[in-house]
């Protein structure tokens, strides 16, 4: 647990890259947090106070990206900025899947330089016209932040391309990786300036903002955050490179609803996260979610839509038909194949190119009849790589030409150059294919756009003197390494490295029966209609409302400094307990009985050496000589080494193998569950485990009397987990008939009898105590494990209150701060030993004929 002004810290994660002071708030805002259970030990400081939002606001969305969906221009004569919304902005088309009445809020940067002295009013120039809030980044911290950190280590690592190599003397700069949590901080403050946390809705955009989330939840713990990678995500094995993954990944778990465009991408986010973080994913009732201290992260699977409207608009512009006849005479008689791409090294144009050599090479007879029009646009970033990759393209298509090309036929027709939205919508509606071979990227919606153009228009029919209801075709190639694949079932799919299989596809497209051409486009047509991008948006916007349903029922802490901040949820009545408020109901009561577990709770987890210590050993025989208690260690080892461990300990009970084997002291003899019988299951079930052990290096098993146990803690994450939801599958299947369960625990997979858990044990010990007319007063259990889970259950439950005349002091106890069925924790084994050792010394006061002396409070410490 740390304090605020430790959370603090958060601004001083390395160096000097926090230094920049956050914007001022335009507003004061009442801290406190309504309908929450504060403290009542009086240690309140971990809960993060929140904005109470102001009487009369309406819910927002606020859209967070790397640019506002703005188009910038100055007045030469004047030199005063001009502003419009750029229409073709996937920010800007979103809003149509927001309800009419909320408020959208865009948070970004221009595209444009402005001067320092005009900030102010162009910042109220964009708030009051545009609803937009620029994030003015110094020149500097922009450079390093864009087309440093972003450009030259996320873009290319993210694109399965090393940017630290070791052959060039390239390592990585950690003043880069500052500048990239600089700017998202001033990212972050102002959405602070704009928010109310209670009502508002947060979407952060894209790889550049991806430690945002951390700034947010920092500030406001039950802020409604939603994040969306609009790239691809790396295998683990690429991803593990970056120095800084631990944090990145850190950051975007304090989202609460993280999207990407395909499986595939959730996948490696998901392998990263169990690598790198320990976590494992669990899909509850179709939602993909992580358990990450006591919060669900939810994870979103959906590629991004296109604007049917904006589409058809195109297509319908005056200009648009005009070109659209142009470009039909100018190609009359060929078939044209159409490719779009940005000027990048990993959009694939040179190998795109090379299919189309080997495509007229092997094909003669098409030589004259296809065309490939490539529509370069303009590079994002700039570097040796993009101008290599252009000067490959040219010498590519200069070769082509040469050698294929004739009077009136010219194979490869570039376009180096911007061109309005409607040409591009005329080029495809007349091409007969399009091709995408990018060797990587995120989801590219140019198949999308492709498909809607060759559907046309009524007026763009009439313009080419189609029939009006007549079919229509179109056929895709596309890459197997872009998002929109998956969701293209009726492209012919290709690996963009293959140069021979490509140029295949692209004569497989091009010679396509008119029906199938026709059954296929119609199959496209229907899907990207309805999964436009307004349907995208508002379906991340349900699910985000989804994942933060549960916000303000639970209580959160903040933990952890820097980067490493993460917020801890729990059960609003979940507190630490005190050990005066213990003692205190400890010394009132006359029939206690007390449960500890072992390993976790009296002697450390990470211990190596597992004996008791002489102080555990004075501590449990203080507690067991007051003859008011009854105490037991119920634990998950073996019989025989407890008891040799806690031979000095005469009045002990013990339950070993989770309370299979019970004594109730070391003079009286085990005693087994009445559920104990055949253990002919073993027969069937080792076999199985060995299987599997063979199989997964790094696991083993572990042979206890009444369990067998599959640890695979030593494994390969991953491949263990997998094994050991195939293990679990198929000891269900082969035990089904058997009086045995078969549960998965943290790294471990366990077949046991029926009936036996600690919390049977807790319960057979306190009705024998109310049968003994020795009904319990004060119940404590202090365990730091799942299986203690049933304990703390147990002792809570009613089930046996209802034979006692009054109710006893329930105190049920984890150890550690995490979601638990107990209402209260402590810290570690040392807190632990602390709070007996406070119970177990007024019971050490004894005169010797039995009676207890008078303790003043003042006493206990």
């Amino acid at each position: 647990m740390v304090s605020r002004s430790c959370i603090n810290l958060l601004d001083l994660v390395s160096g000097d890259m926090m230094n920049i002071s956050q914007t001022p708030r335009s507003l004061p805002r009442v801290m406190t947090v309504p309908g929450i259970i504060h403290d009542v030990d009086g240690d309140g400081s971990n809960n993060e106070d929140l904005d109470v939002p102001l009487p009369g606001c309406r819910e927002k969305k606020i859209i967070v990206a790397n640019f506002l969906p703005l188009v910038s221009q100055r007045d030469v004569n004047s030199g005063k900025w001009f502003f419009s919304f750029d229409e073709d902005s996937l920010l800007l088309q979103m809003k149509d899947g927001f309800p009419s009445n909320n408020e959208v809020v865009y948070v970004g940067s221009l595209k444009a330089d402005i001067d320092a002295s005009e900030h102010e009013e162009v910042s109220q120039k964009l708030l009051e016209e545009f609803n937009c809030i620029p994030t003015f980044l110094p020149p500097d911290l922009h450079k390093k932040f864009y087309h440093g950190f972003c450009k030259h280590y996320l873009w290319p690592l993210f694109h399965y391309f090393l940017p630290m190599r070791q052959d060039n003397g390239e390592c990585f700069d950690r003043l880069l990786w500052q500048a990239y949590v600089s700017a998202n901080k001033i990212f972050a403050d102002k959405v602070m300036e704009v928010i109310n946390p209670e009502d508002d809705y947060v979407w952060v955009h894209d790889y550049h903002l991806m430690v945002l989330p951390t700034f947010l939840r920092k500030r406001f713990n039950c802020v409604k955050l939603g994040f969306f990678l609009h790239g691809p995500f790396p295998s683990s094995e690429i991803y593990r490179t970056l120095p800084v993954r631990d944090e990145i990944l850190k950051a975007l778990l304090n989202a609460d609803l993280v999207g990407f465009h395909t499986f595939d991408y959730a996948r490696h986010f998901l392998s990263c996260c169990s690598r790198l973080l320990g976590i494992d994913y669990e899909s509850k009732r179709g939602h993909i979610g992580l358990e990450y201290f006591g919060r669900t992260v939810y994870i979103k699977i959906l590629p991004v839509g296109i604007h049917m409207g904006r589409l058809e608009s195109a297509l319908n512009h005056p200009s648009s038909s005009i070109k659209l006849k142009e470009i039909q005479e100018r190609f009359q008689g060929k078939k044209l194949i159409i490719g779009v791409d940005d000027m990048d090294i990993f959009k694939g144009i040179s190998l795109k190119l090379l299919a189309m050599e080997q495509l007229l090479e092997q094909n003669p007879e098409l030589r004259g009849k296809v065309v490939l029009v490539q529509i370069i646009n303009p590079a994002r970033s700039c570097g040796k790589d993009i101008q290599e990759a252009k000067m490959e393209t040219y010498l590519i298509t200069k070769r082509i030409n040469d050698v294929f090309g004739f009077p009136g036929y010219v194979p490869v027709v570039l376009i180096d150059h911007p061109i309005p939205f409607y040409e591009k919508t005329a080029y495809y509606a007349l091409a007969e294919c399009c091709i995408v071979n990018a060797v990587r990227d995120g989801m590219n919606l140019i198949p999308y756009k492709y498909i809607v153009c060759r559907q046309k228009t009524p007026k763009m029919d009439e313009s080419l003197g189609v029939h009006p209801g007549s079919p229509h075709t179109s056929t895709l190639v596309v890459s197997e390494f872009i998002g929109c694949s998956p969701s293209l079932s009726g492209a012919i799919r290709v690996n963009p490295w293959d140069v021979e299989a490509v140029a295949d596809a692209l004569n497989s497209a091009i010679t396509m029966p008119d029906l199938e051409k026709q059954l296929r486009h119609e199959k496209h047509y229907r899907y990207i209609s309805c999964h436009d991008i307004a349907y995208w948006a508002q379906s991340f916007m349900l699910d985000l409302e989804h994942a933060c349903k549960d916000h303000y029922s639970k209580r959160y802490w903040g933990i952890g400094f820097g980067l490493n901040f993460r917020i801890l949820s729990l059960s609003p009545s979940f507190r630490k307990l005190s050990n005066d408020r213990i003692v205190s109901a400890y010394e009132r009561t006359h029939r206690r009985a007390i449960f500890l577990d072992y390993d976790g709770t009296i002697v450390p987890q990470t211990s190596i050496v597992k004996t008791p210590s002489p102080e555990v050993i004075s501590i449990l025989n203080n507690l067991c000589s007051d003859p008011k208690n009854t105490v037991f260690i119920v634990s998950g080892r073996g019989k025989n080494s407890l008891s040799d461990w806690l031979a000095q300990c005469e009045k002990l009970g013990i339950a070993a193998e989770h309370g299979y084997f019970v004594r109730w002291s070391s003079t009286s003899n085990w005693e087994t569950t009445s559920f104990a019988g055949d253990f002919n299951w073993r027969k069937i079930a080792e076999p199985v485990m060995n299987l599997y052990t063979e199989t997964t290096d790094g696991s083993y098993i572990e042979t206890k009397e009444n369990a067998l146990v599959w640890h695979h803690q030593d494994a390969d994450p991953v491949f263990g987990s997998s094994q050991a939801k195939e293990l679990l599958d198929h000891l269900e299947n082969v035990l089904a008939n058997e009086p045995v369960v078969v549960k998965r625990g943290q790294h471990i997979v366990e077949v046991k009898p029926q009936g036996v858990n600690k919390g049977l044990v807790a319960e057979k010990v306190l009705s024998t105590m109310i049968t003994d007319g020795k009904s319990p007063d004060f119940v404590m259990c202090i365990g730091d494990d799942t299986s203690d889970e049933d304990m703390f259950e147990s002792i809570s439950s009613t089930s046996y209150s209802l034979s006692i005349l009054s109710t006893p002091e329930i105190f049920a106890c984890t150890v550690g701060q995490k979601p638990s069925k107990a209402r209260y924790y402590l810290d570690d084994t040392v807190e632990v030993l602390a709070l007996l050792q406070c119970l177990a010394t007024p019971s050490s006061f004894k005169t010797r004929n039995g009676s207890e002396l008078q303790v003043s409070s003042d006493t206990v410490v």
